[in-house]
């Protein structure tokens, strides 16, 4: 078994873990210095809208001599607005001009035509309104606003409202961070990258619902054992869905990122931008949501509930108790006998995730 195997079964084991919860403070101050600076680019760059959005013209040209360079000096000396000119398959090139009329669409097809020496009539253009891309934004807009609604409620019924709040806290923490990036990096917004955004919000809230999953069946029952406070369960919880969190999202990015650095960047295929950086920066975005603040957001709103704050007492009471005896907690003691349950009143050992069974190991006793 390789480095990464072998981790991954000590990790779903609970021989080893990382105490996420524990240092919860760190993320959020990590998501806030990020999400602020998402805004602050925001706030100052703006994003750079389609044609779509702006309303414009976009001309397809035939087979030229002419570079994308000169083809955008020529159009922009013509249009009085800077073009993006991109080549295509064909030879041809594709003028995006935006905040250009219908009237002064014309014009710049004519003499377009006699600057690159070909016929009128074999450039095609399109024109493109605003109000269309402005009826794409307000149908993405009441898309998010029911996604979010539908979210919140199938959380609060198949979990809990804590559990509702937590994921869409963290969806909203992903569209920010997402939208910044855009701003930040300058690349252009157009309905490519509107449905880019509504996909990652359902890769983010699958990730999400894996670990609720795991730590709903974890805490079952929580309150009748002395051994686990919310927290710790939460996190030994989030440690056996750590290996196939970072796999799925690792397996995602692969593809993406061929299209956003190779397909974008390298091949300088543009129109492959617009969704793919939306993908690659949400799908990051999402399984780091999933890992450090979804899971701890849940923790901090049940810690506040007094039957989870009298547990935390008794735990601890009982963790000092043992000490000052000088004898080895219960956790200690499972440890030893090498075994974890799935009912959290039974003995567990102190590396295991609560929520898992492992048989006792050979020759150490019957179970407790």
């Amino acid at each position: 078994m390789s480095r990464l195997g072998n981790l991954g079964a000590r990790l779903y084991r609970g021989e080893v873990g990382y105490d996420f919860v524990g240092k919860r403070m760190l993320w959020y101050g990590v998501s806030i210095l990020i999400t602020i600076t998402a805004v602050v680019g925001l706030a100052v760059q703006g994003l750079n809208m389609g044609i779509e959005f702006r309303g414009g013209v976009v001309v397809t040209t035939p087979k030229l001599s002419v570079t994308t360079e000169e083809a955008r000096e020529t159009a922009e000396e013509i249009s009085g607005h800077i073009p993006i000119v991109q080549e295509l398959g064909t030879g041809g090139l594709r003028i995006q001009i935006a905040d250009v009329s219908t009237t002064e669409s014309d014009k710049i097809r004519t003499e377009l035509a006699s600057d690159f020496g070909v016929a009128k009539k074999d450039l095609n253009v399109d024109v493109v309104g605003p109000s269309w891309g402005e009826q794409i934004a307000n149908k993405a807009w009441m898309g998010l606003g029911v996604f979010m609604v539908l979210v919140v409620v199938y959380l609060a019924i198949a979990f809990e409202w804590r559990m509702a709040v937590a994921a869409l806290i963290a969806l909203i923490h992903d569209l920010t961070i997402t939208v910044g990036i855009y701003a930040l990096v300058g690349f252009e917004v157009t309905p490519g990258t509107v449905i880019g955004l509504l996909t990652i919000l359902g890769y983010s809230l699958y990730d999400t619902v894996v670990v609720f999953d795991g730590l709903k069946e974890a805490s079952k029952d929580i309150t009748k054992q002395t051994r686990w406070t919310y927290s710790e369960i939460a996190n030994r919880s989030l440690n056996s869905t750590l290996v196939r969190s970072i796999n799925t999202t690792v397996v995602a990015l692969l593809p993406v990122a061929g299209l956003l650095f190779i397909g974008g960047g390298f091949l300088g295929a543009g129109m492959l931008n617009d969704i793919s950086l939306s993908l690659f920066v949400g799908l990051a975005a999402g399984a780091y949501s999933s890992i450090f603040i979804a899971t701890p957001l849940v923790a901090d709103l049940k810690e506040r509930e007094p039957q989870m704050k009298a547990l935390k007492k008794r735990v601890l009471a009982k963790r000092a108790q043992a000490a000052q005896k000088g004898e080895p907690t219960e956790a200690e003691e499972a440890e030893a006998a090498g075994f974890s349950d799935a009912e959290p009143q039974d003995a567990a050992p102190a590396g295991a995730v609560v929520g898992q069974r492992r048989q006792p190991t050979r020759g150490r006793g019957k179970r407790r």
